[in-house]
C-alpha cells in the first residue's frame, strides 16, 4: 500500500510494522443526507451530494469487514432533517453491534446528536460548539406586504388547522396554526430525548433536562452525561488509521440474494406531487422549487414493478408535504390495487397529498420526526385587480365569466366561492374516506384526526396514522417480511419504462424552465406547506 498523507498524522505514513490492514476508519457524515440515488443515470452521475443509501452501503461494507477494529464517525456541518438524522442513528447503532464506534462532533447540535446517539461513545473537542436550543421553526407572514403592494389571496381550507396557504393570505399566525405547530415540535423534542435518553442509558426525564439545562461547553456536556468523552480528533486516533477514501479498494462489495429468487423494488415520491411526470426546478420559489413528483412517472414506476415477474414486494418512499389532490388519487389508485404488498416509509414530510397516497399500504413506517397527517383540502388564488390598476394593466374578458373563475384578476364572486367551497368539501369527504378505510377507523374518528392537522412521526403511531416507527431499512425488511423474502433479497429503483436516460434527462431540464406564477390555480390542494419551513 501506498504512504498516505493524512493531515492528523502530520506526516506520510505506511501502516504501522507488522499490520497489514487499518485497524480504524474515519467516516465523514457531512451535508442534507437526501434519502436515495437518483434514478436516472445521467442525473446520479452529476449528483454530488451524499444520499442514505449510499452511506448505508459504506457502513454495511466496513461493518463486514473482518480485519477492522472501529470506526471514527466525524460529524461535522451537518444539515440534514431530524427524519435523516434518525435514520443515520440506526446506522450506526447496526455497525456499533459488530465494531467499536466512535462519534465525534465539533458541533454539539440538536441532529447531529440524533445521529450520533447510534455510537456508543460520542466525543467532542474542548472548543466545541454546543447549540442545545431545543427545535423551533419560524413562518414569515406575507398578507400585509401584498396588500401593500396591490396583491390579496382568495384562501378557501378544510378545516381549521389546513395552514398551507395561511402565509399569503393572512399578516400573523393565527391560534389553530400556533397549537398544531407546537404540539409538533413537543413531540419532535419527545422524540429527541427517547433517543439521547436511549444511547446513554439515562431515564428520560434526565434527557429531557439536557435541553433545559443551557449548556455552553464539551466539558459541560460531559459532566450532564450527554457525552461520553472531551478530546481533539487526534487523540482519538492513532498510527492505524485511515481515511474511508483510502481503504475502498479493501471493502468487499456486499452480496445480495439472487434476483430470481424475488426482490424488492423502491419507488420515490419526493418533492410537491403534481400532474404530469417528475420534474425538478432549481429555483427557490414557494410550491414551485425543488423537486417535483409527477403523477404519471410515479404511477408507471408502479406499474412497472407490479408486472415485473421478479418483483414480490413494493416499497413507496414518500417525503412530500403534498399537492395536487388529483395527482395524488391517481398515485393511491396504483398502491391501493396493486396485488403486490406495499410498504409506506415517510421521510421528513409525508403530510396532506403525501399521507393521502399511503392510505391503502399495507404497512406505514414514520420516523419518529417525520411530518404527517394534515387531512384537509386547500384552494385559493392570488388576486391581482389592485396590483394591475397600479401598474396601468387592463384585464378585458370574453365569453363566459365561469370559465374564467380562476383568474387572477379578480376576486371569486358568491356563487363562484360556493362552488369552489363545495368541490372541496367533495375533496375532503373522498380523503376522510379513503384513510378510515385505509386504516380500519370510522370516518368520525378520522376527521377528529383530520381538520388539516399536522402530527409528528411518535404522535401518528399513537393515533393509528402510521403502524411502526423505523427508516427505509425498517421498510425494506417489512416488504421483505410480507413477500416471504430474506432480508438480504436485492432492492432496486423502479422507473418507468422505457425513458432512455438522456432524452428524458433533457426533458426534465426543458420542463423546469417552465415556471408559472401559481401552480394550483384550477386544482384543489392537498398540501401542508412549502419547503421553505424547516424545524431548526
Amino acid at each position: 500500500m501506498a504512504p498516505l498523507n493524512i493531515p492528523f498524522l502530520n506526516k506520510a505514513s505506511d501502516l504501522p510494522s507488522g499490520v497489514t490492514h487499518p485497524t480504524w476508519i474515519v467516516l465523514d457524515v457531512t451535508g442534507p443526507y437526501p434519502e436515495r440515488n437518483p434514478s436516472n443515470p445521467i442525473a446520479a452521475l452529476l449528483n454530488r451530494t451524499e444520499t442514505l443509501e449510499a452511506l448505508e452501503a459504506r457502513i454495511q461494507k466496513l461493518s463486514d469487514a473482518e480485519w477492522l477494529h472501529g470506526v471514527l464517525v466525524k460529524i461535522s456541518e451537518f444539515t440534514a432533517s431530524p427524519a435523516a438524522a434518525h435514520a443515520i442513528r440506526g446506522m450506526l447503532g447496526r455497525l456499533s453491534q459488530h465494531k467499536r464506534v466512535i462519534a465525534y462532533l465539533p458541533q454539539l447540535t440538536m441532529t447531529a446528536l440524533i445521529a450520533a446517539s447510534g455510537a456508543k461513545e460520542i466525543a467532542a473537542p474542548e472548543s466545541a460548539d454546543v447549540l442545545l436550543g431545543g427545535f423551533g421553526l419560524e413562518q414569515t407572514y406575507l398578507g400585509e406586504f401584498l396588500k401593500k403592494h396591490g396583491i390579496e389571496f382568495e384562501n378557501l381550507r378544510i378545516r381549521e388547522y389546513k395552514a398551507a396557504l395561511t402565509r399569503f393570505s393572512q399578516d400573523h399566525m393565527d391560534d389553530a396554526n400556533r397549537e398544531q405547530l407546537q404540539a409538533y415540535i413537543d413531540g419532535l423534542e419527545a422524540a429527541w430525548a427517547d433517543d439521547l435518553a436511549t444511547a446513554r442509558g439515562v431515564e428520560r426525564e434526565v434527557a429531557a433536562a439536557w435541553l433545559a439545562g443551557d449548556l455552553t461547553s464539551a466539558q459541560g456536556a460531559l459532566e450532564a452525561g450527554l457525552i461520553t468523552r472531551v478530546a481533539y480528533e487526534d487523540e482519538l486516533v492513532g498510527p492505524g488509521t485511515r481515511p474511508l477514501a483510502a481503504v475502498i479498494d479493501l471493502l468487499m462489495p456486499r452480496k445480495f440474494g439472487n434476483p430470481k429468487g424475488g426482490k424488492v423494488a423502491v419507488v420515490p415520491v419526493i418533492g410537491t406531487i403534481v400532474t404530469g411526470k417528475s420534474r425538478n426546478n432549481p429555483l427557490p420559489l414557494p410550491l414551485l422549487g425543488g423537486p417535483m413528483a409527477g403523477s404519471d412517472t410515479v404511477v408507471a414506476a408502479l406499474k412497472r414493478a407490479r408486472e415485473d415477474k421478479d418483483t414480490r414486494a413494493i416499497v413507496l418512499y414518500v417525503n412530500s408535504g403534498g399537492g395536487s389532490a388529483l395527482a395524488s388519487d391517481l398515485m393511491w389508485r396504483e398502491v391501493s390495487t396493486s396485488e403486490k404488498p406495499v410498504v409506506v416509509v415517510m421521510g421528513e414530510y409525508a403530510a396532506s397529498g403525501g399521507y393521502y397516497v399511503a392510505t391503502h399500504a399495507r404497512h406505514i413506517i414514520a420516523s419518529p420526526y417525520t411530518l404527517t397527517g394534515s387531512i384537509g383540502v386547500v384552494s385559493g388564488k392570488p388576486i391581482l385587480r389592485e396590483f394591475n390598476a397600479r401598474q396601468g394593466l387592463n384585464p378585458e374578458r370574453v365569453g363566459r365569466d365561469s370559465a374564467l373563475m380562476y383568474s387572477s384578476s379578480r376576486p371569486y364572486s358568491d356563487d363562484e366561492r360556493q362552488h369552489v367551497e363545495r368541490s372541496i368539501l367533495e375533496v375532503y369527504d373522498r380523503f376522510t374516506t379513503r384513510v378510515a378505510q385505509g386504516r380500519k377507523m370510522s370516518k368520525e374518528q378520522v376527521n377528529e384526526l383530520g381538520r388539516g392537522r399536522i402530527w409528528s412521526g411518535r404522535d401518528g403511531l399513537e393515533r393509528g396514522l402510521v403502524d411502526e416507527l423505523g427508516d427505509l431499512r425498517t421498510g425494506i425488511e417489512r416488504a421483505c417480511e410480507l413477500a416471504g423474502l430474506p432480508y438480504d433479497a436485492p432492492v432496486y429503483t423502479s422507473t418507468p419504462k422505457n425513458t432512455g436516460p438522456l432524452p428524458e434527462f433533457m426533458q426534465e431540464a426543458g420542463r423546469a424552465a417552465q415556471v408559472g406564477v401559481w401552480p394550483f390555480g384550477r386544482e384543489r390542494v392537498l398540501t401542508w406547506f412549502d419547503q421553505e419551513v424547516k424545524v431548526r
